[in-house]
């Protein structure tokens, strides 16, 4: 809109309403600061952070939007802002609204009473010309300028609009737009009471003068424990707990190793040498090869993955042979390094190659949550998840079963590792319950119980003695926290099985890139697994591949990282300067 026609706009709305607007910008700003920009892991100073508060013209479903650029933008951060600017804009042009929990979306929900429906798109409007955001359905659909008078009319007869403040990061790979909005919903005033346009689980009829109360806006969009984003008002209903609200913690579990190590890959050499120096002991070619260790730094990108798409995670360990990534900020409040040491239950199964082996003994963390998400550094979140995708809010577990097979037949030391495991598990629940077992696991996060692995630990204790002790992947292994667990706790109806939208990218494969070209271009998964299990032909080439697509899909440093930026010498410039953005 032209800046005159802007003007004119303005100079026609009262003063006071006009001063409470900048007020309510302010205030969103203020946020903004703490919320994203914090979120690096940096302090709000004058002049530390010049970039944000741009507006960019970015491309969002084959349209140009306006974006603010704000460095370290994440998922939740830009749904939390959008929920601060509205109720901050309502409540200081003194208009009624409370917020509004147990609908259908996802989408954050405020309320206000359709007998204040102009008043609330007059100061929406005049909002948007201050700070361009955009108005629309809540279907699926181009979002309109807010800014514009005919955005509201053509919405008139629409009882719930999605309203959002497109945030872009400063790479412009990310936007967050109508995905990462608000709700807004206008409640009919029939009899005295104020009825909810659409069915929400808590509460739809209200008195007019019901009371009010006051609660954390993180209640209605979640945001890291370690951030804060104010409080907004909303009805005594919608502040209780409710029976699907997962009540309890949630932790994550990493296992890495850094294979450039020379220390690191001394021991494993010798220990190899030892075991393969007589007849008969041969591994597997795929038990100790190099491609099973090789890090590009997948574990930096997963944490920034998990920084990204899953706020409600609490604490976060890595467990490690006695290494720490030179990149990690270990000072970051619930992140915490594990050795080995700490975990095993007999010191003499150590040093260890076999992730079979460091699974079995996770339950055995310090201060682990009894719910917990075990991942692999070659596992990321591709985009917003939830708790309900693995747990159920009565604390049940959710598998999600491959329809790759586990093949017939007893283990050999032919077989592949993971069909060798694989098939070690289908004996063990075969003699237990009764049942044959047959499908093989998704690489996806994996969500476990602590009380669950101890209880396996007991019950199967020869074969979970004998994992323990294998110091590369054997013939012998059981996959405890991969298959097992998720088996053991079904069959003892303590798990169910789940659904999820993953892929897995096979790095050796020819089609490898167009498959990352398309999930970078769709983002539509909500969990991905790149692994390479063979040594590719052009080791160079693979690694150019994976860090040209995990710096496209992630470009904003997570506070896990150093405010120095990521150390290793084959990372490109720019990342570094990503991970100082905002300190």
């Amino acid at each position: 809109m032209p800046v005159g026609a802007r003007r004119r706009i303005v100079r026609r709305v009262p003063v006071p309403l006009r001063a409470s607007v900048k007020r309510s910008l302010a205030s969103a700003d203020a946020v903004r600061s703490a919320v994203v920009v914090r979120a690096l892991g940096g302090q709000r100073k004058a002049g530390k952070h010049t970039s944000a508060g741009r507006i960019r013209i970015v491309r969002v479903a084959g349209k140009h939007v306006r974006a603010m650029e704000v460095p370290g933008a994440t998922a939740w951060a830009a749904r939390a802002r959008n929920l601060h600017i509205l109720v901050s804009v309502l409540g200081e042009a003194g208009i009624d609204y409370f917020c509004v929990r147990g609908t259908a979306s996802p989408a954050p929900c405020v309320a206000v009473p359709a007998g204040q429906r102009a008043e609330a798109e007059e100061v929406l409007r005049l909002l948007c010309l201050e700070s361009p955001g955009y108005v629309g359905t809540v279907s699926p659909g181009q979002m309109r300028p807010g800014a514009s008078a005919a955005s509201w009319r053509a919405l008139r007869g629409q009882h719930v609009l999605r309203v959002a403040w497109n945030v872009c990061d400063p790479s412009g790979h990310l936007v967050f737009g109508r995905e990462s909005g608000c709700d807004i919903e206008f409640w009919a005033e029939q009899d005295g009471r104020l009825v909810a346009p659409r069915p929400n689980r808590v509460v739809t009829e209200v008195p007019m003068d019901a009371g009010r109360c006051w609660a954390e806006q993180k209640r209605f969009s979640a945001v890291p424990a370690v951030y804060t984003t104010g409080h907004a008002r909303t009805l005594p209903e919608f502040v209780a707990a409710l029976p699907d609200d997962h009540l309890f913690p949630i932790d994550v579990v990493y296992t890495w190793v850094d294979d450039s190590d020379p220390a690191w890959r001394a021991s494993r050499d010798t220990t190899r040498g030892r075991l393969t120096g007589a007849p008969g002991d041969a591994l597997h070619e795929q038990a100790a090869n190099d491609a099973r260790y090789t890090s590009r730094d997948e574990l930096l990108y997963s944490l920034r993955s998990l920084h990204q798409y899953a706020p409600w995670v609490r604490n976060i360990y890595l467990v490690t042979a006695g290494q720490t990534p030179a990149w990690l900020n270990t000072d970051f409040p619930g992140l915490r390094v594990v050795d080995h040491r700490e975990i095993f239950s007999d010191p003499a199964a150590l040093p260890t190659f076999n992730s079979h082996a460091i699974e079995s003994q996770l339950h055995h963390i310090p201060d682990l949550a009894e719910h917990f998400l075990y991942l692999n550094d070659d596992v990321f979140f591709g985009r917003p998840v939830q708790p309900g995708q693995f747990f159920h809010p009565n604390g049940l577990t959710k598998f999600f079963q491959s329809k790759a097979l586990i093949p017939s037949g007893r283990a050999s030391t032919e077989d592949l590792p993971v069909n060798a495991a694989g098939k070690n598990s289908r004996g063990l629940i075969a003699q237990q319950f009764g049942t044959v077992i047959s499908q093989k696991m998704k690489h996806t996060p994996h969500a476990l119980r602590r009380s669950v692995l101890a209880e396996i630990e007991q019950i199967y204790d020869k074969a979970h003695r004998v994992t323990q002790h294998s110091r590369f992947r054997s013939p012998n292994d059981v996959p405890i926290a991969s298959s097992l667990h998720h088996y053991y706790a079904y069959h003892s109806a303590r798990a169910t099985i789940g659904d999820i939208r993953y892929v897995y990218v096979d790095l050796a494969d020819a089609a490898a890139q167009r498959r990352l070209d398309t999930l970078l271009a769709r983002r539509n998964f909500d969990t991905f697994c790149m692994n390479d299990t063979v040594t590719a032909a052009d080791p160079e080439a693979q690694s150019r591949m994976v860090e040209n697509f995990l710096n496209a899909y992630f470009p904003v440093a997570s506070p896990y990282e150093t405010a120095s930026g990521i150390v290793a010498p084959r990372r490109p410039a720019r990342v570094a300067e990503l991970g100082r953005a905002g300190s």
